[in-house]
């Protein structure tokens, strides 16, 4: 039978490399089996799927110029047949739909809480101004100020 891109051939394994295999296709010619082409499921190792001197059905994918031709195992074996029904992942769910109550904090569990929040907001505060007028006097050397390395004033 003549090579030819899309011909299904009988092939024998003549050698192995980290990526792919080398097979015989008859009339003098050798191809290469790509390592992605030896099966339908990811394979790390290609010894664990093929053997010199394996006997190969192979599709011919590809001949280039320089007359090196890619063939695939997987394209030359039937496709797998369909799954069950029964089998096939259930469609996706519906969004969970939002609640109507706004997400408004609520104080402590058990009841409102208005003095703890208060003085929640006065710590907040009197914190934030403290880190503000620090990083006005340039004494903090993380933000550029002028103790740190990067400048400052001089």
């Amino acid at each position: 039978m003549a090579v030819e891109v899309g011909a299904l051939l009988s092939g024998k394994v003549t050698g192995m490399i980290d990526y792919g295999a080398f097979v015989d296709i008859g009339e003098g010619k050798n191809g290469m089996v790509h390592i992605s082409e030896v099966a339908n499921s990811y394979v790390t190792n290609i010894r664990e799927h093929l053997a010199v001197g394996q006997e190969i059905r192979v599709k011919v994918l590809n001949i280039s110029p320089e007359g090196k031709i890619s063939l695939s195992i997987k394209k030359a074996v039937d496709a797998p047949p369909p799954a069950p029904a029964d089998a096939r992942p259930a469609p996706p769910r519906a969004p969970k739909p939002r609640s109507a109550a706004p997400n408004v904090w609520q104080g402590q569990r058990g009841g409102a809480d208005p003095q703890g929040f208060e003085d929640m907001m006065s710590r907040f505060k009197q914190t934030s101004e403290d880190k503000i007028s620090t990083l006005r006097r340039g004494g903090d050397t993380r933000y550029g100020g002028a103790n740190s390395r990067r400048g400052g004033r001089k």
